[in-house]
């Protein structure tokens, strides 16, 4: 396998995968050919099921509630199509094209699990569709992740048809001109086929994927924004001593102590105020920055182990077995998807409440120990950083008016039928929302920080936070001199973040 490609079985893919396709117009797909031929052998047994006149649940009956209603065997393939046909009622906005490819690579990976009785046309004609680079216009609204995501799946599946719209530019064009440019044919739906690719959560998942790198790379970048508001605030790193957190074993927790003890390794900025400072302890946003950010880091973790498995889960209905059984049951349920984000919504809102304070605790003179009010030379004439942390302030009220879970809201569907349901997009609205909240509270600390330690020198910061000042400045945010707009280097820093290029990964072994 090629960097540029990526090869499905229905069993391997990573997070790290699932990023890189999303995100690099250069990836393409290919499926292995074990996993073509055990899909290949799955598809029999659900073609002598039909031959055999069995009733199989969404083959030859109806959907959800009208379960019940046998369909004739020359109408097998027409129910199929109605299915998606009906399904896509989505509504609002077009996911990002990244999610959307997202989606598309995740429903190939797990439509070649044999379990999902498909044929491998149906996978095969999804991957031509990604390589040729073709993204569906999917709205962002109309899942509630019970029957998986059906509407956003309904709607890819309508241009496998033939049907529907794909995102072009700033708009959008028929799907079947799309298919037709890119030499591709209407995919036909056999039995099962319809069912089966709009049965999945993989509209959820995605986004849980993608946010769960995301949100990585953000506790990475947070943490060592609060180094740089340690060094700035003249703050004690004695708590960050690895025996404090052995006492208390936390992963996360260890983790966050180790990466700011680098971070701050070294500093001249310490050594100045060692002896002398009446200070006994610092406030809780510097002190207790490890154990804060050390829980975050867990609950991420605890996103990121469901995100890889249901990367290779089979969440269609009905399952295909080995012995020939057809099975109905629920996996396209997505509880577990949407705990995990309501869980990551959550924790992202606590990442950037702290950070909040620091930058508070930056700006007010009452609270900084000598700087500057405002980080301004010229408290008075000029307000210096004091929108920032209004901007901040904004976010994080913003973050916790959405931090409320969406996987217990369930609002039965389809009859009653679907009488507890999961609202797994919801939750991944809300989550993508408050991660960029986050990443804008981030970035303001960052801002705050930078000046904050040039506004010591000529003491220097310890060598991670003197590598991230000079990123910081590097990035086009320059010292603050006269007032200026600090809504321009907030972009700079919010762009940075989201790039990796502030993720002190890049220069600390970790």
């Amino acid at each position: 396998m090629t960097p540029s490609n990526l090869v499905l079985d229905g069993r391997s893919l990573g997070i790290a995968d699932v990023v890189r396709a999303a995100r690099s117009a250069g990836t393409r797909l290919a499926a292995a050919p074990a996993a073509l031929a055990a899909l290949r052998a799955s598809r029999d047994h659900v073609d002598r099921a039909i031959a055999g006149g069995a009733t199989v649940y969404g083959v030859n009956t109806g959907f959800g509630k009208l379960a019940s209603v046998r369909i004739a065997p020359d109408r097998l393939e027409q129910l199929q199509v109605n299915l998606i046909r009906s399904h896509a009622a989505g509504v609002g906005a077009p996911l990002d094209p990244s999610v959307v490819r997202a989606v598309m690579l995740l429903r190939a990976n797990v439509l070649l699990r044999p379990t999902s009785g498909v044929r491998p046309e149906l996978v095969e004609a999804l991957i031509a569709l990604f390589n040729a680079g073709i993204v569906p216009r999917v709205p962002e609204q109309g899942s509630v992740g019970a029957s998986g995501d059906l509407a956003p799946l309904s709607h890819i599946a309508m241009v496998l048809l033939g049907e529907g719209e794909v995102l072009a530019g700033a708009g959008v064009r028929p799907a079947v001109a799309a298919l037709d440019d890119a030499g591709l044919s209407p995919y036909r739906f056999a039995p099962k086929e319809g069912i089966s690719f709009i049965n999945g959560t993989q509209a959820q998942t995605a986004m849980l994927a993608l946010m769960v790198h995301d949100a990585g790379v953000l506790w990475r970048t947070a943490l060592a924004a609060a180094a740089m508001s340690l060094e700035g605030l003249r703050g004690t790193p004695t708590p960050l001593d690895e025996r404090i957190h052995a006492a208390r074993p936390h992963a996360g927790q260890v983790r966050a102590a180790r990466l700011m003890r680098a971070l701050v390794a070294d500093s001249a900025i310490r050594e100045s105020h060692r002896d002398g400072d009446p200070r006994v302890q610092d406030a809780y946003s510097l002190r207790c920055t490890p154990q804060v950010l050390g829980a975050v880091a867990d609950a991420i973790a605890f996103a990121e182990a469901t995100a890889e498995i249901e990367l290779n889960a089979s969440t269609d209905n009905p399952l295909v077995f080995e012995n020939g059984d057809v099975l109905s049951g629920g996996n396209f349920h997505g509880q577990p998807v949407a705990q995990a984000l309501d869980v990551l919504a959550l924790t992202l809102t606590t990442l950037q409440a702290i950070a909040e304070r620091r930058v508070e605790r930056l700006v007010n003179p009452d609270l900084s120990q000598g700087l500057p009010a405002f980080l301004t030379a010229d408290p008075g004439l000029s307000s210096g950083y004091m929108m920032v942390q209004i901007t901040a302030a904004a976010l994080v009220a913003e973050s916790r008016s959405l931090a409320m879970p969406a996987s217990i809201g369930s609002i039965p569907t389809d009859a009653n039928q679907e009488d507890f349901v999961p609202m797994g997009m919801a939750a991944a609205y809300k989550a993508r929302r408050i991660l960029d909240n986050a990443v804008g509270v981030v970035a303001a600390e960052l801002l705050a920080g930078a000046q904050a330690i040039d506004l010591l020198r000529p003491l220097a910061p310890g060598r991670g936070v003197a590598e991230l000042h000079r990123r910081v400045r590097a990035a086009g945010v320059e010292l603050l001199g006269a007032d200026r707009p600090p809504a321009p280097d907030l972009e700079r820093l919010r762009l940075a973040i989201a790039a990796g290029a502030l993720d002190p990964a890049a220069w600390i072994a970790l």
